[in-house]
């Protein structure tokens, strides 16, 4: 990849004057197939059409075209790490899993590669701790960050207590649903609650046995971490045995309307986590005019607006700002993937700044630091509406009880960190 060295000029000078000379490759792990494909196709929709807003609108990023390299994963762990092995030739700035499974096993790869990685919302939480993880960064919250948020939420809906209140966790059976158990048990300790745990195995079709224990064991709450076809049929059997659609909540990767309308009116009721809002911010209508009328919509442009096509947005949005920092520390428009890695470092989320794309208000203004690669953790609770068919949001962001999870992510980190001879530091 040709180099170039814009010494000492400030952005607005190098955007404007610098020719695009090469590209920023960014590649897509998706997965448009298989029983997790009605999450993965509008995420991976949303991700792609922000690059290509860039392109059209920008001329990418500092100058340089954005490129996007594809590769279809099936959510399969065996395909995800091919999908990194054949794309990281091509020049890869930064990958975005989009699978706890995935994340697991490329982070030694990507790691000895020095290619960054971003795990919004999922992937390892413990890569939290920079000092640790180096090249990987879960802002702008992790999973124990969700399940804090959701008892959060719980202790005001009760009045500031829990004592004696039981809920159960109905969890896919993965490295990804098993990742909030820890912490739902060091705060099921301190909040006096009582936790049972379900697992689904994948991909979530068959869970009679599980909710017909739900129905006789009748928990106060239940707590969800689902993905793909889970959601669907979690929902639906929630509704079968007449469980509270208001008690029964998901986290931020089980809140999406393609979870909750097969069920149709007995969905109502039913909320989850977001890690972002969801509203219809003007950089939509600059994505349609933009990308989709001009035919280069990356699928066939029914997802725009939805929560997961929003979310990749905002996925897509925090890589782009984190290459423009880069390009800002290195006086390079073209970045390599280390230099990526100081702007993600390095990055700061304000409200001004998320006015200034067009997305005001879509998450929690943060910042990150060698130490931090986690965010502020903040979430949001949100209300499917099945009439009006909308999430409607109940609250504002709710921030994690940082007392319960910096120590947790510490002890982890830590053994992480023996296991593999790593002595943690900044780079």
């Amino acid at each position: 990849m040709k180099m170039k060295r814009l010494a000492a000029m400030a952005m607005g000078a190098m955007v404007a004057a610098a020719p695009a000379m090469a590209d920023l490759v960014i590649p897509d792990l998706s997965y448009r197939t298989g029983p997790y494909a009605a999450g993965g196709t509008p995420f991976s929709d949303g991700y792609q059409d922000y690059f290509a807003l860039l392109n059209a609108r920008d001329g990418g990023i500092g100058g340089e075209a954005v490129r996007i390299v594809e590769c279809e994963t099936g959510y399969n762990t065996e395909k995800g790490v091919e999908c990194y092995e054949s794309t990281k030739g091509e020049g890869a700035l930064i990958y975005q899993p989009l699978s706890t499974g995935i994340t697991y096993q490329i982070i030694p790869k990507a790691t000895a590669d020095q290619i960054p990685i971003h795990t919004m919302g999922y992937g390892r939480t413990s890569a939290a701790n920079g000092e640790v993880f180096n090249w990987v960064f879960n802002y702008p919250a992790n999973y124990w960050d969700a399940a804090s948020v959701a008892v959060n939420y719980l202790l005001d809906e009760n009045g500031g207590s829990l004592d004696g209140k039981t809920i159960a966790l109905v969890y896919h059976n993965s490295a990804y649903g098993k990742e909030p158990i820890r912490t739902l048990e060091a705060l099921s300790e301190m909040h006096g609650f009582e936790l049972s745990q379900l697992a689904v195995d994948h991909p979530g079709q068959e869970q009679k046995s599980q909710w017909l224990q739900i129905r006789r064991e009748r928990p106060d709450y239940v707590l969800m971490w689902g993905w793909g076809v889970m959601n669907q049929v979690a929902v639906q059997e929630a509704a079968n045995i007449g469980f509270p659609m208001e008690n029964f909540i998901g986290n931020w990767w089980a809140g999406a309307e393609h979870d909750v309308t097969p069920a149709g009116d007995a969905a109502n009721g039913y909320k989850s986590l977001n890690m972002n809002r969801v509203v219809d911010y003007p950089v939509l209508a600059e994505i349609q005019s933009m990308v989709h009328d001009a035919g280069n919509a990356a699928g066939d442009g029914s997802n725009l607006g939805s929560v997961l096509y929003v979310r990749g947005m905002y996925a897509a949005m925090l890589a782009a700002e984190a290459i423009a920092k880069a390009q800002e520390i290195h006086g390079e428009a073209d970045v390599t993937p280390a230099m990526v890695r100081d702007g993600m470092a390095a990055l700061e989320i304000t409200e001004a700044r998320m006015g200034e794309l067009g997305m005001a208000g879509i998450g929690p203004e943060f910042s990150v630091s060698c130490q931090n690669h986690g965010g502020s953790g903040q979430g949001l609770v949100q209300q499917w509406n099945a009439s009006a068919g909308v999430w409607e949001p109940l609250t504002d962001f709710i921030a994690p009880d940082k007392s319960v999870i910096e120590p947790l992510i510490a002890e982890d980190s830590a053994a992480f960190a023996s296991e593999n001879n790593i002595t943690p530091g900044c780079l």
